[in-house]
């Protein structure tokens, strides 16, 4: 009789300390506030709803794992920069079809592995600027605002952890 196989355990990240439920809790709730103005922003902005959507996978990936080198300032800008240009530049040449969001995904995955800036949401951000450009340059510029944004969260985030965690380390102590 073949033996049934044990359930997968969960792999954590070495480079991220657990704070406990309430400690993550209140770390959640500024990538969370900053997500939503962010979304209130370009609500008032523009109606391209769907350009912006990996930003929220790129939020949550900063909070869940901030040291992780697909996290850092360096590779996020780079890489949802270089995609929206791309999806963009593909819309563009190509038309919004699958050709074109074709061509922008490997464009985007090339120039990524060239960068040394892994960071998956950008892969989506392709996709939505090869299907749907809109309105061209000013969701490209509202884009380049959202990431400033997202930017803003990576800082507040590194500061709310150090804070939350010292904080932690005190109250143990």
């Amino acid at each position: 009789m073949p033996e049934t196989p044990a359930p997968a355990q969960p792999l954590s990240s070495p480079g991220r300390s657990r704070l406990g439920w309430r400690g993550e809790l209140l770390l959640a709730v500024l990538p969370t506030v900053t997500v939503l103005l962010m979304l209130w922003l370009l609500e008032l902005l523009s109606n391209q709803r769907l350009l912006f959507a990996s930003l929220a996978s790129s939020c949550f990936l900063i909070y869940l794992d901030p040291g992780h080198r697909s996290n850092s300032s360096r590779t996020l800008v780079l890489s949802q920069l270089a995609a929206a240009g791309l999806g963009y530049g593909a819309h563009m040449l190509l038309g919004p079809g699958y050709v074109g969001a074709a061509v922008a995904l490997v464009l985007v995955i090339a120039f990524m592995i060239l960068t040394d800036s892994m960071h998956p949401p950008a892969v989506a951000t392709a996709l939505n600027f090869a299907f749907r450009a809109g309105s061209g340059e000013g969701n490209l510029l509202l884009f380049g605002l959202a990431v400033g944004l997202v930017l803003a969260l990576l800082a507040v985030q590194r500061g709310s952890a150090y804070v939350l965690g010292r904080l932690m380390h005190s109250s143990q102590t």
